[in-house]
C-alpha cells in the first residue's frame, strides 16, 4: 500500500479520488465517481488486452470516454462506452468528433449492468471494490470465450486473473489485471475461479 498515494475514502456510499479530481457527484443510480485514468494508463491498459483492428473495446463505466476514443484512434479498433451520466455521455461523443473517430465509437446512456456487452471482444474497467465483482455473471455469460478483460486497480472478487501488471503512472503505482474468458465447457466458467488441472 505504501507505493499507492493515490488514497480511496468513502463519500455518501461511493468511492472518490482524494488526490484527482472527483467529487460526489449526485448522478442517480451512479455508484463509482468519475475518477479519471491518466492517458498514460489507457495505453497500458489497452496494449495489455492486446487491442487491435479487429477489436470491439467496451469501456464499463466509460466516464469522458477517453479508453474507448484512444483503442480507436491508436489501436484501430472500435469502441463502445456505457455510462450512467448523460453529461459524460455527450462529453465523450464531442471528444470522440475531435478525435476524428466519432464514425468508429459509441456512446451508450446505460446501467452496465443491464447493457448487452456481447459483442464486446475487449472489456475495460475501473468501477470500485464492491462493484467491480458484480459484472463477473455477465462477463462470463455474454462474452465469447477468448474475449479479454482488464480491470483497473480492483480485483473481480477471487477471480485470480491471467496477468497482473504494476504500471507506474505520473503520480502513483496503478495494478492492470487481464483475464480471459474461459472456453464454455471449462468448470471454471460458472464460478470464475481457477481450476486445478
Amino acid at each position: 500500500m505504501s507505493r499507492i498515494r493515490k488514497l480511496l475514502a468513502v463519500c455518501s456510499g461511493v468511492w472518490l479520488s482524494v488526490a484527482g479530481s472527483a467529487g460526489c457527484a449526485r448522478v442517480p443510480g451512479v455508484e463509482v465517481p468519475d475518477v479519471r485514468t491518466p492517458p498514460e494508463v489507457v495505453v497500458e491498459i489497452l496494449r495489455l488486452a492486446r487491442v487491435g483492428p479487429d477489436d470491439v473495446v467496451y469501456d464499463l463505466g466509460s466516464g469522458d470516454g477517453r479508453i474507448v476514443i484512444v483503442a480507436a484512434r491508436d489501436f484501430g479498433a472500435r469502441g463502445v462506452g456505457i455510462e450512467l451520466d448523460p453529461g459524460l455521455v455527450a462529453e465523450s461523443a464531442r471528444n470522440a468528433r475531435r478525435a476524428r473517430v466519432g464514425e468508429r465509437t459509441r456512446f451508450l446512456l446505460q446501467d452496465i449492468f443491464v447493457a448487452d456487452i456481447s459483442e464486446a471482444t475487449v472489456v475495460t474497467l475501473y468501477l470500485s471494490p464492491d462493484v467491480s465483482l458484480r459484472p463477473r455473471p455477465k462477463l462470463l455469460s455474454q462474452l465469447r470465450p477468448g474475449s479479454r478483460i482488464v480491470s483497473h486497480d480492483f480485483p473481480i472478487g477471487d477471480w485470480q486473473p491471467t496477468r497482473v501488471v504494476n504500471f507506474t503512472g505520473p503520480e502513483r503505482t496503478h495494478v492492470l489485471s487481464l483475464w480471459f474468458v474461459p472456453p464454455r465447457y471449462d468448470p471454471c466458467f460458472r464460478t470464475g475461479r481457477p481450476v486445478a488441472r
